[in-house]
């Protein structure tokens, strides 16, 4: 949602620099993982909490900006709010696209324990779990790079369908509850591994 949302904001470029993002984070929890430290929320609740609760919030006032970033004028007719970019142009900080992907997929410790608990059971017997970890990483990484590149395409490709104020309001707000949404599941779910 947030690589389609930054695509229509921004133009393509937008897309591909939260992908990237999003690319980003994932290689930080891949090497994590590789080298034991994921592990440590797995033992420790506080640090799990402290990450689930960081990313709820997160998740929230993503949700929460999306819902406000269309405000309605006396015309009703739709107007982007601050440090939105107009159709055509780019956004004026590519650094917050790149943010949104980062910090979305760092602050998610599902990430972590997909990480931590899915990849080592395809280790083979005898090989490097560390190595072997890495080499996994590295192509769910890839398809996701792939996958989010498809996606950002797409909606470039859909701009000017997409970029019409009553569907970009509507985008906005489904963007908006499905964040906020998450980041309520996210705040509100329990430990469910030992």
């Amino acid at each position: 949602m947030l690589v389609m949302r930054n695509t229509v904001r921004g133009g393509r470029r937008a897309g591909w620099v939260t992908a990237c993002g999003t690319l980003s984070g994932l290689t930080v929890w891949a090497l994590a993982a590789a080298l034991g430290l994921s592990a440590l929320l797995r033992v420790s609740h506080v640090a799990y909490d402290v990450l689930r609760l960081c990313g709820a919030a997160y998740l929230i006032w993503l949700g929460v900006t999306s819902l406000a970033s269309f405000r309605r004028k006396g015309t009703g007719r739709a107007r982007p709010a601050a440090g939105v970019a107009a159709p055509g142009q780019t956004p004026s900080r590519p650094g917050r696209a790149y943010l949104n992907g980062m910090l979305s997929n760092l602050l998610n410790p599902k990430i972590s324990v997909f990480f931590m608990a899915f990849l080592p059971a395809f280790v083979p017997a005898g090989a490097s779990a560390s190595r072997f970890s890495l080499v996994l990483g590295a192509w769910f990484i890839a398809e996701t790079g792939l996958w989010l590149a498809v996606v950002a395409w797409l909606a470039d490709r859909g701009v000017r369908w997409l970029r019409r104020p009553a569907v970009q309001r509507w985008l906005e707000r489904i963007t908006g509850i499905v964040l906020i949404g998450f980041g309520l599941r996210l705040a509100t779910e329990s430990r469910r591994f030992a």
